[in-house]
């Protein structure tokens, strides 16, 4: 595998992005990954080298550096935690339309790669980037053929790039992983979604006795079996329209 961190120029500034792909047979898929709120960690790395290592070109993308921030660290559980609070502001500092800026200019820098495919590409976001991953679909309609939320949060908003009415505005495949226990996408909010798919090309799949962050092995909820059926889902997904 070749693994590699560079600074990619954005709009706003440039943003550390880790890539990774096999070192033969390219030129690859490209997937895209974006962040969950607790920021660039190793744990994202080595699920980055996962995905890679079944013939992509991996793009992972610190989200948080319009704010000079990389990594957050070990965060302490109570939510009242000056170093949570900070996280969540970080989160809240992000909108739609920032982070299609920054897909922009990923897809950009990768168009100039020789192990990189950008006709052919899929995207994943995990908490917060559920709606980024889902939202870069409908904006790169032509390229992206695949895109997984990850109990991704704000799926259904009353906003027109509401992850929910995305169905009608691509072509691509729509998958969305949702923890049967989550405060960040109630039961309510995952029915809208499932109503917004219904018809078009999408699964929107419970995975019971779950909570939130369950794919995360580093997490206190982390679910083995469901982290595994996450990765058997994601690849599959992936294998069925990324592979042409």
């Amino acid at each position: 595998m070749i693994e590699q961190q560079i600074a990619i120029p954005t709009k706003d500034g440039h943003t550390a992005t880790f890539i990774v792909h096999p070192e033969r047979g390219g030129p690859f898929p490209v997937i895209l990954f974006y962040m969950d709120a607790p920021a660039i960690r190793e744990e994202l790395r080595d699920m980055a080298r996962r995905l890679a290592t079944s013939g992509y070109y991996v793009m992972l993308p610190n989200l948080y550096y319009r704010s000079g921030v990389m990594e957050l660290g070990a965060l302490p559980a109570d939510p009242n935690a000056p170093e949570r609070k900070r996280m969540f502001a970080l989160m809240g500092s992000l909108t739609i339309p920032m982070i299609m800026d920054d897909t922009s200019a990923l897809l950009t820098y990768a168009e100039g790669q020789t192990a990189a495919n950008t006709k052919i590409v899929g995207t994943v976001g995990y908490c917060m980037s559920g709606r980024y991953a889902v939202n870069a679909a409908t904006h790169f309609p032509d390229s992206v053929k695949a895109a997984a939320s990850v109990y991704g949060t704000q799926l259904a908003t009353d906003q027109a790039d509401s992850p929910h009415l995305a169905a009608s505005k691509t072509k691509a495949e729509l998958y969305f992983a949702c923890a049967e226990t989550d405060i960040y996408a109630p039961t309510e909010i995952i029915e809208k979604v499932k109503q917004g798919m219904n018809g078009a090309k999408a699964e929107v799949e419970i995975y019971p006795g779950t909570h939130h962050g369950f794919a995360f092995p580093k997490r206190p909820v982390y679910d083995r079996d469901a982290a595994e059926r996450h990765w058997e889902r994601l690849l599959a997904l992936y294998r069925r329209n990324l592979h042409q």
